[in-house]
């Protein structure tokens, strides 16, 4: 997968929780640094992320985005 944006963070998803139009990820980007995105909760689900995922974050303005490769 190629993308544009540079600011990327990899992780691990430490928990992820679901309301019933969005999606809180959180992501252990080390150093004990996490990072939270909320995503839509049919994306998360398209994704199927999960607690123990290998995830990144990419941070385009406001935005953070949670891919898998």
């Amino acid at each position: 997968m190629k993308i544009s944006a540079r600011n990327r963070l990899a992780g691990t998803i430490t928990q992820v929780k679901k309301g019933a139009v969005m999606a809180q990820v959180t992501v252990d980007i080390g150093g004990g640094n996490t990072v939270t995105s909320a995503i839509f909760v049919d994306s998360a689900e398209d994704l199927d992320l999960k607690v123990g995922d290998k995830v990144s974050a990419v941070i385009k303005s406001t935005d953070v985005m949670i891919f898998r490769d």
